[in-house]
C-alpha cells in the first residue's frame, strides 16, 4: 500500500515539486553540470574560497536582478541600470568628499551624515525611476525608449558631477563591499577558512523582502497580471499604469543599491563602473527562467539564475590556462547554450 505521506496531496514538498516541468529543472540542471565541469578542470573549485568569490561577486547581480525580475514580470524592461548603479555611486562619492570632506574629516563624521551620503543617492534613484516610469505611462512609449534615454542622462549626470576624476566612499560601503563574517576553519583545516560576505547577507535580505513582496502582496498578483494580459487586468480592475512605475521605480532603487555595494567593494568611485551590469542583470534574470514577455518566473528562478552566471564566471577565472579573452568568448558560448535550452523547454508546456 501507498503511504499517504508520500502523495503529493499531503506533502507540501512532493506538492510543490509535482508543479514542476522541464523547463523549471533546466535552469538547475544548467547549475549542476557547470559545477561538475569546474570540479574536474579546475582543482581549486570545490574551496571555501570559491563559495566565498562566488557570494562577493553575485551579491551585486542578485541585488540588481531583484529589480530587473520584477520589471520583466510586467513585460517591461528597464535599459538604465547599470547607469543608474554608476550615478548613485558617483553622487555618493561626490557628497562624501565635497561635503563631509573625505578621508580627512571622515572620522569626525556623525553616523547621521553619513547615513544621508547614503541614502540620498537611493532617493534620487528613486526620483529617477518614478520618473521613467511616469513617462512610460503617460507618452505611452515602450519603456526601453524611456528608459534608454534615462541611461544616458544617468551617465552624462555622473560623468559632470565628478569630472572624470576618482572619488572615495565612506569607511561602512567599503567594509560592506569586502568584509564579512568570518566561518571556520572547519576540522582544523586552515584553508577550510571561510568569510561570509557582508554583501551577501545584504543581498539575501534584498531577495527574501523581493520574493515576499512578489509571492504574498496584492502587488505581486497584480504584477504577473499586468505582465500575463495586460488588458485583461485592466478590465478586472487594475491599475496596470501604477504598476509599471511602482516596478521601474523599484527597479531604479535596487540598481542604486547594487551601485553603492559594487562602488564599495572597489573601494573608489569612477564612471567605467557597471559598464556590463546591465546585460549581466538581464541574464542572471532571463537564465533562471522569468520571461521576457512578462507573467511568467519569479525570484527563486532569479537566484538560480544569478548562481549560474556567477559560478561560470568564477569557474573560468579558476582555469588558469585560459586567457581573458577566450574566458569572454566561453562565457558567451554557455550564457547561449543555456539560453536556448532554457527556451525550447519553455515552449514545451
Amino acid at each position: 500500500m501507498n503511504d499517504p505521506s508520500l502523495q503529493p496531496s499531503s506533502n507540501p514538498l512532493l506538492r510543490w515539486l509535482s508543479r514542476w516541468e522541464a523547463r523549471d529543472w533546466a535552469p538547475l540542471v544548467s547549475l549542476a553540470v557547470l559545477v561538475v565541469f569546474f570540479s574536474f578542470a579546475a582543482s581549486s573549485f570545490l574551496t571555501p574560497g570559491t563559495l566565498e568569490a562566488v557570494l562577493q561577486q553575485g551579491s551585486v547581480l542578485a541585488i540588481v536582478s531583484v529589480g530587473m525580475t520584477y520589471v520583466l514580470l510586467c513585460a517591461e524592461i528597464d535599459l538604465s541600470v547599470g547607469m543608474m548603479a554608476l550615478w548613485a555611486a558617483c553622487l555618493c562619492g561626490w557628497l562624501f568628499e565635497r561635503w563631509i570632506g573625505g578621508t580627512g574629516a571622515a572620522e569626525q563624521a556623525s553616523a547621521f551624515a553619513v547615513g544621508l551620503v547614503v541614502l540620498l543617492p537611493l532617493v534620487t534613484c528613486l526620483l529617477l525611476g518614478l520618473l521613467s516610469g511616469l513617462l512610460t505611462v503617460w507618452a505611452q512609449l515602450p519603456s526601453f525608449i524611456i528608459t534608454l534615454a534615462m541611461m544616458f542622462i544617468a551617465e552624462g549626470s555622473s560623468k559632470y558631477i565628478t569630472q572624470g576624476a576618482a572619488f572615495k566612499l565612506p569607511d561602512f560601503l567599503r567594509s560592506l563591499g569586502n568584509d564579512g563574517i568570518p566561518i571556520g576553519p572547519f576540522f582544523d583545516i586552515e584553508a577550510s577558512h571561510f568569510t561570509l560576505p557582508y554583501s551577501a547577507i545584504l543581498a539575501a535580505v534584498v531577495m527574501i523582502a523581493g520574493h515576499l513582496l512578489l509571492e504574498h502582496t496584492r502587488l505581486g498578483r497584480y504584477v504577473y497580471m499586468t505582465g500575463g494580459n495586460r488588458q485583461a487586468a485592466r478590465l478586472a480592475g487594475v491599475r496596470t499604469g501604477l504598476i509599471v512605475v511602482a516596478c521601474l521605480a523599484l527597479c531604479a532603487v535596487t540598481a542604486g543599491i547594487g551601485g553603492l555595494v559594487n562602488a564599495g567593494r572597489m573601494g573608489t568611485v569612477t564612471t567605467d563602473l557597471n559598464k556590463d551590469l546591465l546585460l549581466s542583470a538581464v541574464a542572471c534574470v532571463v537564465l533562471g527562467g522569468t520571461s521576457l514577455f512578462g507573467g511568467e518566473g519569479g525570484m527563486g528562478k532569479t537566484f538560480i539564475g544569478v548562481l549560474t552566471f556567477t559560478v561560470l564566471r568564477v569557474g573560468l577565472m579558476r582555469i588558469t590556462w585560459i586567457d581573458d579573452l577566450a574566458r569572454q568568448l566561453l562565457t558567451g558560448v554557455v550564457l547561449m547554450a543555456a539560453l536556448v535550452i532554457n527556451g525550447v523547454l519553455a515552449k514545451r508546456k
